[in-house]
């Protein structure tokens, strides 16, 4: 991430934290769970993005109102504005990537998941079909343009780590914030990006058209082991320390009704998933191509919520690498998440 965007979060949590449940804007990118329990807002890197289907699927289940929650999902094209979002008390947690609870304890912020979703990022590296002969493997990656969801996001971490560990300098690098879905894709199509990392449905949708080929995959646990050296938990619920020491009941209720989900999950196909979600969480790709990347990739779903022990550290090796907010930082791990909520969970 770099020194002006730290700079912006941290001059943004000075701000003091409310205590109490955010209320949040209606837009078009919110959706409520309704009824008369408490409320409790939460930003989503991307609400589309299978990768964060836990978030809108237990709204869809009618999980969020038997905990007795009113539940705001707004959605944010990328995790680092959904984390500066909550760090300035405007939503009381996100739903993002587990590293950035690591990233911001190295700006002296204490925030911590609650539930992990993902044993692996689920990521994929794709690049234009004109680079093919140019870029084989991120060691090609020296000037050229690459894709992310915003500077300072995961997909921008993970880039200037896999940069990095080819031997090509990061700083030799132009990352692109490119959000998503169809923008993501309009600068794929183009010509303005070379590659770029994203999740499905956008893989899906980009493979059917032809458009671009896969450089590197992490919807797998070998594929991540490979790129990764191990187990990287990616999406979780995460919030302030703050906000989770004075709101115990309400997160715990929460994490119920994630733990929940996340057994649904394992228990139900791509074709269960798509009949229960909005029809627009799949108009991209097209329904079909939305079951078979769900099918294909069911496996980066954590079945329990419990944080994957042997994967904390490898999420600190990768933003060690490069983050100068990290890098040589005494980070305390125990700090950035909690297995409470979910081994109370019933």
């Amino acid at each position: 991430m770099s020194k002006k965007t730290w700079a912006a979060l941290a001059a943004i949590a000075a701000i003091s934290l409310s205590g109490c449940a955010s209320t949040a804007t209606q837009n078009a990118g919110t959706s409520s769970s309704g009824g008369s329990g408490t409320k409790v807002s939460i930003m989503v890197g991307g609400l589309n993005k299978q990768i964060y289907l836990p978030f809108m699927l237990a709204q869809r289940l009618g999980y969020y109102q038997q905990q007795g929650l009113n539940v705001t999902l707004q959605d944010e094209g990328a995790g680092v504005d959904a984390t500066t979002n909550m760090v300035a008390g405007k939503v009381d947690g996100v739903g993002g990537f587990y590293d950035h609870t690591i990233a911001m304890q190295g700006l002296g912020q204490q925030m911590e998941s609650v539930v992990s979703m993902l044993t692996t990022p689920g990521e994929v590296e794709l690049c234009r079909n004109e680079v093919k002969d140019k870029i084989k493997s991120p060691a090609d990656w020296a000037g050229k343009n690459l894709g992310v969801t915003d500077i300072g996001s995961s997909t921008d971490f993970l880039t200037q780590y896999l940069a990095q560990k080819n031997g090509v300098d990061p700083a030799g690098i132009h990352r692109i914030g490119v959000q998503s879905g169809s923008t993501l894709i309009g600068a794929m199509q183009h010509g303005n990006v070379d590659c770029a990392m994203t999740t499905e449905p956008t893989v899906s949708t980009l493979m059917a058209t032809g458009t671009a080929y896969i450089l590197l995959d992490m919807r797998t646990a070998d594929g991540t082991a490979k790129q990764l050296g191990g187990e990287y938990p990616a999406t979780s619920l995460y919030m302030t320390t703050d906000y989770v020491s004075k709101h115990p009941e309400t997160v715990q209720k929460l994490v119920n009704a994630y733990v929940e989900t996340l057994k649904w999950i394992q228990t139900h196909t791509g074709a269960d998933v798509a009949a229960t979600m909005p029809a627009d969480y799949y108009a991209g790709s097209g329904k079909d191509a939305y079951i078979k990347a769900f099918d294909n990739e069911k496996g980066i779903y954590n079945p329990t919520g419990i944080m994957p022990p042997t994967g904390p550290p490898t999420n600190l090796k990768v933003l060690q690498a490069f983050n100068p907010d990290v890098k040589g930082k005494a980070i305390d791990l125990t700090k950035t998440y909690t297995n409470q909520f979910v081994q109370a969970s019933k």
